[in-house]
């Protein structure tokens, strides 16, 4: 088997050609799928072999006292030749990874062979293709959890045990230093804890990274800009916590943590950084230093981790596989989300080079993955399911009304996009009645029932939901809430605009159908505007119709948000693409006629740049670029659609053109883009008030949305998704 290793001496790295490892009793022999390097603690053992033996011996001060000691007692002729000896063998390197059961040795019977696991240890999870890992040191993947996400196992535990030394309370501060691989996972771990969270890193990247990933602010700690946000989140007081996730020979960390943190706050020490303790600083706010000894508890300990006897739970709540788990689960939960990390993933067999593009700067990078061929876990293809709408025996078509019978609506959110894109358009409707609209804080409800007329404000959703006269609810809140709230309305038995997503995951897209089938109600609608744009439907017309496959490019050039908006709360509110990504696949659906197939995505590292394939049943193909770092005066989204000799453009809806035999072109728009959202809510209204079929079918909605949660699906897997029709 092959196996990454390094020469201390000379600093030589090299895949080698090595044993496979037997599989002792008490363990597991895992054939690995995904090893991640570590680029803090990796990086610096290799960056420490490449200097000479004085820059290694200043390195590592803690060898150096136990080469002196062993001068004094063996003489140095001995202890020389012990050193050489030492230094001039092959190490290995990693210790984070995820790999399928092969084999399982006697006294184990908590996994079998074929079973996903992340494994874990500088000795037993290394960049290999084979390892054998005791008990302690390995756990089962949950279901559902992509491989290369199950491989941060290890850092994710390690950023684990240092947020548990904190003891993080609901509505506490805290300071993260160092905006690394640990650095960002101790970011989303306490927000997850309910911890507001500052973060301080040199690079802007990271922190923009951070803040993405739910830090409220971040900015080098040399700037004020730290200093300013703990003051203005804490009145003045200081944090509750520190964590020190910095490495290198500074001592600008430990000083900021005396200056930031509250009188008796906790700092507590992650990474390895220059612990010189201002004395003053710290006694005067009796500040409690602490350390966070790497996984947790366990650690360094033969028995537990050799010998497999584990620590009794009520003695030892967070053992070294307890904390593996509890990450594990957290990732698979949705609450940690590694996928922003990874910079890059590599071939096995290119790791030498890998890590020499680490080490000279050409590879900038959070996260690092190798992929090993032959894995058994990619014999399971990506799939993501499209379910069957399923109406129920139930079903029936709103009746008609009277012609003079005003459409009655409830608004359940009253935000920018619905003030702005919605509510102008039906308040000048005709016909069109705004009953009440819905928020979680009076004043806003109140806010908008003045500026847009309806009869009613309120904050009682259930009040509404159970009011016969309102005929269709628009749901048109955060993300996170689309799914829920639309799954009620419709067993509410009412009508439902629901502002895209329709659901963040394949659980709430099969709860929103579950509500279908059980009330018979199926009279939906997903607020995928661009279809119905005039400009849009008139050069779908002048194309006409086609005879063979098709090619679509669409690039949407989204640019960045703004700091502090809420779509950067990635772990509750889904990814960027996740929340606007439908769009510009319903239209690409729409113009190609047909629902995809499949879905292949892959991600620029380091950023949210996507490309994105879809594949249609009859061989036509539509390239999704989705793009954050564009120039900001460039056009939003362009389009081409190529077939049977004709063109199809589109320029951001301002213009369009088609050219075949003949040539057509739009005339310049003379006032705003219209992308459709007023030829949509003509057509919903209609809908409601004649009883007949809803603008878009269902069938439509549901793949839509599938195609869309199988973009993730693909980033996560690194391949191709099919789109599974079920039934």
């Amino acid at each position: 088997m092959k196996q990454v290793v390094q020469n201390y001496k000379s600093g030589e790295l090299a895949v080698l050609d090595v044993p496979v490892p037997g599989c002792k009793p008490g363990g597991v022999l895992v054939r690995t799928a995904y090893s991640l390097i570590s680029t803090g603690t990796e990086l610096m053992k290799v960056s420490e072999a490449g200097m000479s033996m004085l820059g290694k011996a200043r390195s590592r001060p803690d060898q150096v006292a136990k080469v002196m000691q062993s001068v004094a007692t063996n003489g140095v002729p001995a202890t020389y030749r012990k050193v050489m000896g030492k230094l001039d063998s092959y190490t290995p390197l990693g210790y984070s990874l995820c790999g399928v059961v092969e084999q399982v040795g006697d006294g184990t019977d908590d996994v079998k062979v074929g079973d996903l696991v992340a494994c874990a240890g500088n000795e037993h999870a290394l960049h290999a293709e084979l390892n054998w890992v005791p008990k302690n040191l390995y756990t089962p993947v949950p279901d559902g959890l992509a491989p290369r996400h199950a491989a941060f196992g290890t850092v994710g535990s390690i950023a684990m045990q240092g947020v548990r030394q904190g003891e993080p309370q609901l509505g506490e501060v805290a300071l993260v230093i160092g905006l690394g691989l640990i650095g960002q996972l101790v970011v989303q771990l306490l927000t997850a804890s309910g911890v507001r969270v500052v973060g301080a890193d040199p690079d802007p990247a990271r922190c923009e990274l951070a803040e993405r990933l739910g830090a409220v602010a971040c900015g080098d700690p040399a700037s004020a800009a730290v200093e300013s946000a703990v003051a203005e989140l804490t009145a003045g007081h200081g944090v509750d916590q520190v964590y020190l996730a910095a490495g290198g020979g500074s001592n600008q960390p430990v000083e900021l943590a005396a200056r930031l943190c509250r009188d008796r706050g906790r700092v507590v020490d992650i990474g390895k950084c220059r612990l010189d303790l201002p004395w003053n600083a710290y006694y005067e706010k009796e500040l409690d230093v602490r350390f966070s000894r790497s996984y947790g508890p366990g650690r360094y300990d033969p028995e537990y981790e050799l010998d497999g006897r584990d620590y009794p739970i009520g003695y030892v709540r967070w053992t070294e596989r307890r904390n593996l788990a509890c990450f594990l689960d957290l990732l698979a939960r949705g609450s940690v989300d590694v996928e922003p990390l990874v910079s890059h993933v590599a071939d096995f067999d290119d790791a030498v080079e890998t890590y020499q593009r680490l080490k000279d700067g050409e590879l900038k990078a959070v996260a690092v993955l190798f992929r090993y061929p032959e894995q058994a876990v990619e014999a399971v293809a990506p799939a993501v399911a499209v379910p069957e709408v399923k109406r129920g025996s139930g079903t029936a078509r709103t009746p008609a009304r009277s012609a003079t019978a005003p459409v009655r609506l409830a608004f359940v959110g009253a935000g920018n996009y619905a003030t702005s894109m919605l509510l102008p358009h039906l308040a000048q409707r005709e016909g069109v009645a705004l009953q009440t609209v819905v928020t979680t804080t009076a004043l806003s409800a109140a806010n908008a029932q003045r500026k847009f007329g309806f009869a009613e404000a309120t904050t009682d959703l259930d009040a509404v939901l159970g009011d016969s006269s309102i005929d269709a609810v628009f749901v048109v809140t955060r993300h996170s809430s689309h799914a829920e709230l639309t799954r009620k309305a419709l067993l509410a038995g009412k009508t439902v605009f629901v502002e895209k997503p329709l659901a963040l995951t394949e659980d709430e897209l099969a709860g929103v159908l579950a509500a279908v089938e059980e009330s018979g109600n199926d009279r939906l609608q997903v607020g995928f505007n661009r279809r119905f744009s005039p400009l849009l439907t008139e050069a779908r017309k002048r194309f006409g119709a086609r005879t063979g496959p098709a090619s679509l490019r669409y690039l949407v050039n989204a640019g960045r948000l703004q700091h502090g908006s809420w779509y950067l709360q990635q772990v509750t509110e889904g990814s960027r693409f996740a929340g606007e990504g439908g769009h510009f696949i319903d239209t690409a659906s729409w113009l190609l006629g047909a629902d995809p197939v499949s879905v292949y995505a892959v991600a620029a590292p380091g950023n949210e740049d996507l490309q994105i394939v879809l594949g249609y049943p009859d061989g036509s193909t539509a390239t999704l670029s989705y793009v954050t770092t564009g120039a900001p005066g460039f056009p939003k989204e362009t389009l081409d659609l190529v077939a049977d000799g004709k063109v199809l453009r589109l320029d951001d809806f301002v213009r369009a053109s088609v050219y075949g035999r003949k040539r057509w072109v739009s005339s310049r728009l003379p006032k705003a883009r219209d992308k459709g959202q007023s030829a949509e809510l003509a057509a919903f209204v209609r809908a409601v008030r004649t009883g007949g079929p809803m603008p878009v079918p269902l069938e439509s909605l549901v793949a839509t949305t599938a195609a869309t949660l199988a973009v993730q699906a693909g980033l996560a897997g690194g391949a191709p998704v099919t789109l599974a029709r079920t039934r």
